[in-house]
């Protein structure tokens, strides 16, 4: 939601990318989702703990790009630093409900972009609960991801939807419990003391919550 014509407030969404780590990590990732099919992780925060499945099937890219930098521990450090209200968003089009989190406007150092999975290719869709991959043009998602906190299909990929290249963004999971906790997030207090300068709307949370950990756990 920044820089293009995709404008502030989807592009930032859209934090670019993450450190890509070895071919051997993202192997095992892969493996282990082969052997056990959908996977479960747990983000914990600093005001609790969201339980998430993934969902390899429709998304394999993608859920092994997050699973790689799960196994490498890019996330520990990261935050939900981005709130995206009524109140705080666009004047000029349907408001999404949803947070943030990952590394901020340039993502993780040294990051490297995926294959864009579609929600016209992978059958999901941004629901409540749906967590998606942030990116700016196609192929740039790798570490920034987005949790809706109510249904907003004008993320998904086609014709009048949201982005101007239609494409949408990648859901690869949902959450399981710990909604409580995306809306207490959601609620921090916004402003644009932590935006870009750039930046327009005030969504940024004034103090960024941390990510203490990712990981999987079944």
């Amino acid at each position: 939601m920044y820089r293009t014509t995709l404008t502030f407030a989807v592009i930032s969404l859209l934090g670019l990318t993450a450190c890509s780590p070895t071919g051997s990590e993202e192997t095992s990732s892969s493996d282990e989702m082969d052997a056990q099919g959908e996977t479960t992780v747990l983000i914990a925060t600093e005001l609790g703990d969201i339980t998430v499945e993934l969902n390899p099937s429709a998304a394999p890219i993608t859920v092994a790009n997050f699973l790689m930098h799960v196994d490498a521990g890019v996330y520990e450090g990261g935050s939900f630093y981005r709130a995206v209200r009524d109140e705080n968003e666009r004047p000029d089009i349907d408001p999404m409900n949803l947070i943030q989190g990952g590394f901020g406007r340039d993502g993780y150092p040294g990051a490297e972009g995926i294959t864009h999975e579609p929600t016209i290719q992978t059958g999901l869709t941004h629901s409540r609960g749906a967590i998606s991959m942030g990116r700016y043009e196609v192929g740039t998602a790798a570490t920034e991801f987005f949790i809706m906190v109510n249904d907003y299909q004008g993320l998904d990929a086609g014709q009048g939807t949201r982005n101007p290249d239609e494409a949408g963004y990648a859901v690869f999971g949902q959450v399981l419990s710990g909604m409580d906790v995306v809306e207490a997030i959601w609620g921090q207090p916004t402003s644009l003391a932590n935006a870009p300068d750039d930046y327009q709307y005030p969504q940024y949370i004034d103090a960024p919550v941390e990510i203490t950990e990712i990981r999987v756990i079944e």
